[in-house]
């Protein structure tokens, strides 16, 4: 994607193709085109085991899982999250999710205040989502935020745990999804 002047809006349509040709991802907030900054080998580690997890538990099942590569759409925004598990049949577009189920953010010094309030609030007003978990990459801690018919409820699981990631019956301990990484 061409570097972009300052206060230059893109439409949906002129992101989506540019995206397909960039070498670098971009999420995209109502016209605005944001590069993505890499990712730590600890970050990427941690979305791996529990992409790989998700993907050995629902891999016989109607979901699937995608990890770092996949945005989700919320209207006009785009955003690239670490880990999504979709269990929609009208989730069909191949480069994007309408209809995800389940959002893993892991946090990095750069993105944390975005993936912790905009992210945050953004994903939630999917009316497929049914969990948002927050995993730090600086101490053993998982935070979900669990869909409730009253709203969102937030649990948080630290060192020794065992996450259970209710929407997809799974329980993970943290030892797995902090393997290979010295958190």
């Amino acid at each position: 994607m061409p570097l972009l002047k300052k206060n230059v809006r893109v439409s949906v349509e002129e992101y989506l193709e540019a995206e397909k040709h960039s070498q670098v991802k971009h999420e995209y907030v109502r016209g605005r085109v944001y590069a993505m900054v890499g990712a730590s080998k600890a970050h990427n580690r941690i979305a791996l085991n529990i992409g790989y997890a998700l993907d050995r538990h629902l891999r016989d099942g109607p979901c699937n899982v995608f990890v770092l590569d996949v945005k989700v759409r919320i209207d006009e925004m785009f955003y690239y999250p670490d880990v999504l598990v979709t269990c929609s049949l009208l989730d069909t577009d191949p480069f994007y999710s309408t209809e995800p189920s389940w959002i893993v953010e892991v946090l990095s010094p750069t993105t944390e205040a975005a993936d912790r309030l905009d992210k945050r609030l953004a994903y939630q007003s999917l009316p497929s989502l049914r969990e948002y978990a927050l995993v730090s990459q600086e101490k053993r801690e998982v935070q979900i935020y669990r869909r409730q018919e009253q709203g969102w409820d937030l649990e948080v699981f630290l060192d020794q745990d065992t996450v259970r990631f209710e929407s997809i019956r799974l329980d993970l301990a943290l030892t797995e999804v902090y393997r290979g990484v010295s958190a």
